[in-house]
């Protein structure tokens, strides 16, 4: 009996780890060759797995690439989250504090989870099924992104009855404008912008 759930366990294991490699070189397909050369052979040759292992958990090539963008970006969310917190783990509350957030928030717009996205984002304009498979789970991935947002921000801050409006205000304003990365090499932490949401950021928590 206990060899039994031992080879069980040992077949989920090994059906876990498959399917992490499968995602995982997803991922860097759709990141270095975008979504159109991210084929699911190309995905199969760099997992090092089979084609019928590939189909078993992924029957559709939409369906891995969109599963893929997201175990990236839920992975990435929770390394933000602990990688901002050490940041920002002896700053006080208040001025100086918000413009750190900020060039933080900004830096995660420049990481290869945004980029798998806006890959997908793009094809979903003129392909149907795509756009099927990516909307719930995009809703649910914004979903978790606002959850980690807040907890980066803080209570006095989150608090404040402006913070929801300006929440999505630098998350669409930011994500705009990290688009002209991909074709302008120039460092994101010396963007123009910064100032720009620094300066309304402050103005709406703290002068109001």
């Amino acid at each position: 009996m206990d060899q039994t759930r031992n080879d069980q366990r040992t077949r989920q294991e090994r059906a876990a780890d498959s399917r992490t490699l499968i995602l995982e070189a997803a991922v860097d397909c759709l990141v270095e060759h975008g979504y159109a050369g991210a084929s699911t052979l190309a995905i199969q040759a760099k997992a090092g797995v089979s084609r019928g292992r590939l189909l078993h958990h992924f029957p559709s090539r939409d369906e891995l690439l969109v599963a893929a963008a997201q175990h990236l970006a839920r992975d990435r969310l929770v390394q933000t989250e602990q990688r901002v917190a050490e940041r920002l783990a002896d700053m006080p509350e208040g001025p100086r504090r918000v413009d750190r957030c900020i060039d933080l928030l900004w830096e995660t717009f420049h990481e290869p989870h945004f980029w798998a996205a806006m890959e997908l984002w793009t094809a979903a304009r003129t392909n149907p099924a795509l756009s099927a498979a990516l909307r719930p789970e995009e809703r649910r991935l914004r979903r978790a992104i606002r959850s980690v947002s807040d907890r980066i921000w803080g209570p006095a801050v989150c608090d404040h009855p402006v913070y929801p409006q300006l929440r999505e205000m630098l998350f669409t304003s930011m994500r705009g404008a990290a688009l002209a990365y991909a074709f302008e090499d120039r460092s994101p932490s010396r963007s123009a912008h910064l100032d720009v949401w620094k300066s309304i950021t402050r103005r709406l928590l703290f002068d109001g």
